[in-house]
């Protein structure tokens, strides 16, 4: 009930990502389903064509975790703490307004699902009928149960990403009373573990993507929208390839930051480069996520785009505009909460005579910045992934 009436209260722009996270779960919803008629009508690589969709649910599951957590309606305030809506609370509420926007848009992918096979009209449309299997009686179990993947994950995931962290704080680090912790958002942050990792991943990825198309003739992984057969190795080298590259991110922009405090900054670089190293694990993973998305594009533009022979299918299409978009509302939603963590910072800092102008151009060099960053390293990545691919 407070979930409900806490997004009865929300602001316009609150309610838009709400109806967003809704419209990707009914992207990700209607993929399962169409996995599941296409596996009726074609049990053949029915497994492989539902692990296929597990991208497209991974990148809507991360969208709904990056706008619960720039919900504002479930952040904790003194005044619901008094009445027992602690951390805790909050992110089951979270987690419930979740689940009941991607149930929503599961709902909707049911309703378009059936509309499509002539369930609630009599007759399917033209080609639709052999893609989703219309002349095969539909198991409503199997539907279901596809349907609750998404909400299930997402407001699991939720919960998670949002679960109140015990510190240990000493005794003389006790704030008294009346004066709530604040974090400092200037305050040098501990550099992210993960690069050398993600390095190693995304270096042992191209390995095996090199290693798996000179093998020739492997076993082919049949992908779903109008994709030939691609081998098990090659998909497999991409996925470590791409998971290297999101454990990278944080460090990435960590190191970023620190570049631009290098050799005696002035007032501009110094405010810039602190605040890319406090945001490093915030806006890091998604700008790593949408680097290796963006390089997967260009590597199966490389391998696919020349010539007709392999078009682009209606659901791989689908697949690949929800991922796309997933991903970069991901890393918007992650860059306001970025700048919803620093705004008392900034407020204090314009309080005290700081210029406008030079906030603005301290957010236009931290973005500068990870652009002279993200930008070579998605085009080397995408390079070396099509030149085996292509040969």
């Amino acid at each position: 009930m407070l979930a409900l009436r806490l997004a009865r209260g929300s602001r316009p722009l609150v309610l838009l990502r709400r109806l967003l996270v809704a419209v990707a779960s009914a992207g990700a919803g209607f993929l399962l389903l169409c996995t599941l008629g296409s596996a009726m009508g074609h049990p053949d690589g029915s497994l492989v064509r539902l692990l296929w969709c597990l991208i497209p649910v991974a990148a809507t599951t991360q969208f709904a975790v990056a706008v619960a957590r720039t919900d504002p309606g479930t952040r904790p305030r003194h005044g619901l703490s008094a009445i027992g809506y602690g951390p805790a609370r909050l992110a089951a509420v979270a987690a419930t307004s979740t689940a009941v926007s991607c149930a929503v848009g599961s709902a909707v992918a049911l309703l378009v699902f059936l509309r499509l096979r002539g369930g609630l009209s009599g007759r399917a449309p033209d080609g639709a009928a052999e893609l989703l299997a219309a002349d095969r009686p539909l198991p409503l179990g199997a539907a279901l149960t596809l349907l609750a993947v998404v909400p299930a994950l997402a407001s699991g995931a939720a919960a998670l990403a949002l679960r109140p962290r015990r510190r240990a704080a000493a005794p003389e680090a006790v704030a008294p009373p009346g004066e709530p912790e604040r974090p400092d958002a200037f305050a040098e942050a501990p550099a992210p573990t993960g690069l050398p990792w993600g390095v190693a991943l995304t270096a042992a990825g191209l390995a095996v993507e090199t290693y798996a198309s000179r093998g020739g003739g492997g076993s082919p992984v049949p992908l779903p929208g109008g994709f030939g057969g691609s081998q098990a190795g090659v998909l497999a080298g991409w996925s470590l390839t791409a998971l290297g590259l999101a454990l990278a991110g944080p460090g990435l922009t960590h190191l970023s930051g620190r570049l631009l405090q290098a050799v005696r900054p002035g007032t501009i670089r110094l405010l810039a480069g602190r605040i890319l190293m406090t945001e490093a694990r915030g806006i890091g993973r998604p700008l790593g996520v949408l680097c290796a998305v963006i390089a997967g594009i260009f590597a199966a533009t490389a391998l696919y785009g020349s010539g007709g022979a392999r078009p682009y299918g209606l659901l791989t299409g689908l697949g690949a505009t929800l991922v796309i978009g997933c991903t970069a509302a991901t890393l918007l939603t992650a860059t306001l909460e970025s700048r919803q963590a620093r705004a008392d910072t900034m407020a204090t800092l314009a309080h005290l005579g700081a210029p406008a102008g030079t906030l603005r151009t301290a957010a236009a060099v931290r973005a500068t910045a990870l652009l002279a960053v993200f930008i070579p390293l998605t085009w080397a990545v995408s390079a070396l992934a099509a030149i085996p691919l292509s040969a």
